[in-house]
């Protein structure tokens, strides 16, 4: 749980929009996130999702809005952040090897021009260990499968012992073995403390994997504990009628 002296609200947004050429891709978003629990953000595609935490993370400029992580603007301390891409957005032929790609989640605090010492390189097999891919060190990211890949860049994210994580779609691609790592790893985050805000596609696991959601579809239409809001009335809603994949979803949560 977090301490005593943490904050509230581990993510504060307000009247957030972006638009691209005049075309709102997200409207006036509010989301209050607590700190220490896992949240999940559904909607179909192009619905935002992706948007929404590049813009929180200031990758892209928004039209308006304002966001707080930790009480302050993300630029005030970006250490405390962590962030987890797409895997289909990095260049995966790049020449560098595992090791080196989680040793990258340091530089803010190595700096881009020292060198590891030995004590970074100790973390970053640490990191590789929780994530079951320390014997994969020395091995070329290009010769990974898509579910190591994944797993090495949790381990980038780790390394930078973040209080707040944002993934986007980790779980795409990967074998149940690798989904399964990644859902311990959530919860071992959870359980220090830590914060953390997934884009999820699959309707069905949210119950099982998520404290809280937001259903977003450019703007939002629900947001706070599964329990809550994870209902037909908000689904329908957020996917425009369409139904047929919703009621293994209702029927895991109720379960």
């Amino acid at each position: 749980m977090p301490h005593v002296d943490a904050p509230s609200l581990a993510i504060e947004v307000r009247d957030l929009t972006v638009a691209y050429r005049d075309k709102p891709v997200l409207w006036d978003v509010d989301l209050e996130v607590p700190a220490g629990v896992l949240l999940a953000i559904v909607g179909p595609n192009g619905a935002g999702k992706t948007t929404f935490i590049k813009a929180v993370l200031g990758l892209v400029d928004p039209a308006a809005g304002s966001v707080l992580i930790l009480d302050q603007p993300y630029r005030a301390d970006r250490s405390r952040v962590a962030y987890v891409p797409q895997r289909g957005s990095v260049d995966w032929d790049f020449p560098t090897n595992v090791l080196d790609v989680v040793l990258m989640g340091l530089y803010g605090r190595i700096g881009w021009f020292r060198r590891p010492g030995a004590n970074h390189r100790e973390a970053a097999l640490k990191a590789l260990a929780q994530v079951g891919m320390e014997s994969f060190a020395d091995r070329q990211i290009s010769q990974l499968s898509g579910g190591q890949q994944q797993r090495v860049f949790l381990a980038r994210a780790l390394v930078q012992d973040a209080e707040v994580y944002f993934m986007d779609e980790p779980f795409q691609g990967v074998d149940a073995t690798t989904e399964r790592a990644i859902v311990e790893l959530l919860r071992d985050l959870r359980a220090r403390g830590k914060t953390v805000v997934v884009v999820h596609h699959d309707l069905q696991t949210v119950p099982e994997y998520f404290d809280e959601v937001m259903l977003l579809n450019v703007r939002r239409i629900a947001a706070g504990p599964v329990s809550e809001v994870f209902s037909e009335d908000n689904l329908r809603e957020t996917y425009g009628g369409r139904v047929a994949f919703l009621s293994a979803a209702l029927a895991r949560k109720n379960a």
